[in-house]
């Protein structure tokens, strides 16, 4: 790639100068925690709907989802089923519930802190645990953001691995230690429409450079026929994916298992903690659906597109980086290729704003100064914002391959929350104890089975955390004792208006 195109290096220069100024624009209006958390609980449907999947979907979706499927076919498309199916339940189920209950309990503004008020645990354990297992997977999660941030400097300025991962570090802080959650999500959603664009465009490009649609498929075919075949067993080592034969039937269900994750990932839940109300869920969740949906599709159809026109390549998730810059004008593909630095963005922003809530909320407001002015809550959660980079800083410069490190966070979080704050919503009488024990199950069972390598099976870590913690939820809830507040009413379905 050519160093330093002018191009591409001010269209970057203009992005990185507009998501600033957002940030710039709402710090002066960033006066209490719960506007540096939750930004007031204001976010509309279209905001709340973009920014959450933007946050979700991060350099994933334009490097490690296009670049599976570069190496081992459409087979590798299975997540993509379960990430649209898990998106949709989220939305469906958890999102309205969330958003009432939270605030019913106490007006939490953290997860952590939701889990202390509804399981009514006294002894602040449960809040220090859960937070604890937040910093924990968060720090492993921005670093995959700044492996990606380091991938698209070295692919477009020739930077260096260290320095480019520098670079990353310094812009992602930068802003997210400006803006807070409401920043974050208003950059988030104009990010999620750019991820959008990037995913529409380059997939056509492709096609029609190829001569259409059946010279797309017939150049995809002439590499190999199962490369088209959702029966191609794929498998993860070594931080790359290749081809093995015939599907086996874990592999589909660990891969369909990723969808499992959302009902655990902090970052995500925190939008449905922010929506301005319940009733404004369902425009949120077609608006939500119908991003995943369209740009999982093209980021399928780009991997696809490499195939045939960019064969060879060194490292598979650079395969949209490849197409752009080999199909496109260098200004267009300047515009696009900030698509990817607004995906990497979207989440590390999101995260380290979560993370430091926790920090700041669960830590430091709950535990060492109940009686904080707002005012030093918001800095203390804006330094908390730095020292969480810091430690994600270093384990990105131990490198690795960005699906594989967002696949131990995901599994992580999906585990250690997803079945703990889906009784917590639908079974009144789930117990402190049951939640406790469900979540250092989960978190526990997908650390060890990712420390011995899935003890020799295909079984994606998420799938036997998952269960872990729902049956350990269950059986401690049921041999303890239940919350004496009475949450019957409380989880009735919530009025929702059809917006």
């Amino acid at each position: 790639m050519d160093a330093f195109s002018a191009p591409e290096t001010i269209t970057f220069a203009v992005y990185l100068i507009v998501v600033i100024g957002i940030g710039v624009w709402v710090y002066n209006r960033t006066r209490t925690l719960e506007d540096f958390v939750l930004g007031g609980r204001s976010l509309n449907a279209p905001t709340a709907a973009l920014s959450a999947q933007a946050s979700d979907m991060s350099g994933w979706l334009l490097l490690g989802l296009p670049g599976a499927v570069y190496a081992a076919g459409v087979g590798a498309s299975w997540i993509a089923v379960g990430l649209a199916v898990g998106t949709y339940l989220n939305w469906k189920f958890v999102a309205p519930r969330l958003r009432t209950y939270t605030q019913q309990a106490n007006n939490s503004l953290s997860l952590s802190a939701y889990f202390e008020e509804r399981f009514e645990d006294r002894t602040g354990a449960l809040r220090l645990v859960s937070a604890a297992v937040m910093l924990i997977f968060f720090a492993v999660y921005v670093s995959s953001s700044l492996v990606g941030g380091s991938l698209l400097f070295e692919e477009v300025f020739d930077a260096s691995g260290d320095v480019a991962i520098t670079v990353a570090a310094l812009v992602i802080v930068v802003y997210a230690f400006l803006g807070g959650f409401l920043a974050v999500s208003l950059t988030d959603a104009v990010q999620g429409m750019l991820m959008w664009l990037a995913l529409l465009i380059v997939p056509v490009v492709g096609i029609l450079a190829l001569g259409g649609w059946a010279a797309f498929t017939g150049g995809v075919e002439s590499q190999s026929a199962s490369l088209l075949s959702l029966g191609q067993d794929v498998s993860w080592a070594d931080g790359q994916w290749t081809a093995e034969g015939g599907l086996a039937t874990m592999t589909v269900v660990s891969s369909l298992a990723w969808g499992l994750g959302y009902f655990g990932q902090p970052h995500i839940l925190a939008r449905f903690m922010g929506i301005r109300s319940a009733a404004h869920v369902p425009l949120a969740r077609r608006i939500g659906v119908f991003w995943v949906v369209t740009t999982l599709v093209g980021a399928v159809l780009v991997g696809l597109a490499g195939i045939a026109l960019v064969p060879d390549l060194a490292n598979n998730e650079t395969v949209f980086l490849a197409l752009v810059q080999q199909q496109l004008n260098p200004w267009v593909a300047g515009i696009l290729l900030a698509a990817v630095l607004a995906a990497i963005m979207s989440t590390a922003d999101s995260q380290l704003v979560v993370a430091s809530t926790a920090i700041t909320e669960d830590f430091y407001h709950a535990q060492i100064s109940k009686d904080a002015p707002e005012s030093r809550l918001v800095w203390v959660g804006r330094l908390s914002v730095v020292g969480v980079a810091l430690v994600a800083y270093a384990l990105a410069l131990q490198g690795g391959a960005v699906l594989d490190i967002v696949a131990h966070a995901w599994a992580g979080f999906g585990a250690a929350f997803g079945p703990v704050v889906v009784l917590s919503l639908y079974w009144p009488r789930m117990s402190a104890a049951g939640a406790m024990g469900g979540m250092l199950a989960g978190a526990g069972t997908v650390i060890v089975w990712e420390a011995f390598a899935t003890f020799g099976t295909d079984v994606y870590s998420m799938v036997p955390g998952v269960a872990a913690a729902a049956i350990t939820a269950v059986a401690l809830s049921l041999l303890g004792t239940p919350p004496a507040k009475s949450w019957e009413g409380a989880m009735d379905e919530p009025e929702v208006a059809e917006l």
